[in-house]
């Protein structure tokens, strides 16, 4: 569609929390003149949302549900309408077809991106941010030719997929889950309980109750269990737990600066005397969507590929942290710094602080290599990229030489953080490798999503 017409969008800035500017537009050109669409709406969307769930203090599980959902539907609204691109009705979990465009005035990307930002819109909290995101973008498109027939019969269709996606959405449990009990603190040996500063309620204790996207059960990948709680010190468990404390006790830069990249944790308070504020930090979620913006930027991918990427991408996150959080709260493990503490040393704090919820699996381990899996099948084994995700955090770039060997570091970096044992990290990886690879399996893609690793 985008053939018929060439649009040259204004750069527009959007100003988000804590001065994060994001560009509104850029230039759209025909598929004849630059041999591929455009994505960077896309890309600039995906940023936005991202954006405004770290204003909004989004736990890990439930971005990688708005990450899923409107990814979903922006891919969706293009691949149901294309013979080269497959859809994921009736290969996701519960997921019809949705309804086809039969308006020539249609612009299918610009559908696309109504998509994504309408469902996106419904399942976050600062609605307002996106609203003038939007807006800035519509006027844009109207003033640089796009012919108001196409602008409205492209919204409409747009709406048509989102609502589809929204009512999808609907009965994955997840509005069941809402104001549940809290989880229960049993006073066990071995068993988890509230960490510092905050010591917060464990966060979405019944996220194993949500709906999948590919997997059957929650429990499908279910990791061989924990190693027995145990204080004798020749036991494993102990040395584990040593091992943590020593590494803690002697970080290298390297070390620090690898878990540091990685810390992602949105809960991160810090104290001021009296006082308790958070610091805003992307998900684990969220680096790996960008991680996945980074590469399809790198290959020039047009929208529809893209937002193949970030769909599928997208999904193998949602189905780590459900199985993830499925184990953490059937182990209920005790994390190292309660240990510590309790038994070998009272003073002593891990580098990063120690997230809301039951230790093991290692939640980074398990959604990082998923995503690691999705994204090395599409662009193949030793795809060198540089992870400029955390620069606007304040952190510097990292660069890689494979997907595997930044969802690896990802893994240790929890070691390095104080936050985990041996065991979650290893047994993570594996379990997130299952999990990615599940939804290479079960999803027939596109004949162009494979072709870099061909």
């Amino acid at each position: 569609m985008l053939s018929q017409m060439k649009l040259i969008v204004k750069a527009t800035h959007i100003t988000l929390y804590c001065a994060i500017l994001v560009s509104s537009c850029t230039e759209i050109k025909t598929a004849t003149e630059s041999g591929a669409r455009d994505s960077n709406l896309l890309h600039e969307a995906v940023h936005l949302i991202t954006n405004v769930m770290v204003h909004d203090i989004f736990s890990p599980p439930v971005a990688s549900r708005v990450y899923g959902y409107a990814s979903i539907a922006a891919y969706e609204t293009i691949a149901l309408n294309t013979k080269e691109y497959n859809s994921l009705a009736d290969q996701l979990n519960e997921l019809s077809a949705g309804p086809i465009n039969n308006n020539p005035n249609v612009i299918l990307e610009f559908a696309s991106l109504h998509a994504f930002l309408n469902v996106s819109e419904h399942l976050i909290f600062s609605t307002d941010k996106i609203e003038v995101y939007r807006d800035s973008v519509y006027k844009s498109l109207k003033e640089s030719g796009f012919s108001n027939t196409e602008f409205e019969a492209s919204k409409k269709y747009g709406d048509k997929i989102s609502d589809h996606i929204i009512n999808w959405a609907k009965g994955d449990y997840y509005k069941e889950t809402r104001g549940t009990e809290k989880f229960p603190i049993l006073d066990e040996p071995g068993r988890w309980i509230p960490t510092p500063p905050s010591y917060m309620d464990a966060i979405e204790p019944n996220w194993n109750k949500i709906r999948p996207f590919t997997m059957k059960t929650a429990s499908q990948f279910k990791p061989e269990p924990p190693l027995p709680y145990s204080l004798e010190t020749d036991s494993e468990f102990y040395l584990q737990t040593k091992e943590v404390y020593e590494i803690g006790k002697a970080l290298s830069p390297e070390q620090i600066a690898i878990a540091e990249f990685w810390d992602c944790n949105p809960f991160a308070m810090q104290l001021r005397g009296h006082f308790m504020f958070s610091i805003k930090k992307l998900t684990p979620g969220g680096h790996w969507m960008g991680i996945a913006g980074i590469a399809s930027k790198s290959q020039t991918f047009n929208y529809v590929r893209s937002s193949e990427i970030y769909a599928l991408t997208a999904i193998a996150l949602f189905d780590g942290f459900i199985s993830s959080w499925d184990e953490k709260f059937r182990s209920n493990l005790i994390r190292p710094e309660t240990v510590i503490n309790q038994h070998i040393d009272p003073e002593w704090k891990p580098l990063l602080q120690t997230p809301p919820f039951p230790e093991y699996t290692s939640g980074h381990s398990v959604i990082s290599r998923a995503a690691a899996e999705v994204l090395t099948g599409v662009f193949g084994d030793n795809f060198y990229f540089e992870d400029t995700t955390e620069i606007e955090y304040g952190l510097p770039m990292r660069a890689f030489d494979s997907f595997y060997a930044a969802a690896d570091e990802a893994a240790i970096s929890r070691l390095y953080g104080g936050i985990h044992y041996r065991m979650a990290a290893e047994h993570g990886i594996e379990q997130g490798s299952n999990v990615g690879k599940n939804v290479l399996i079960t999803l027939s893609l596109s004949e162009d999503a494979m072709a870099l690793n061909e």
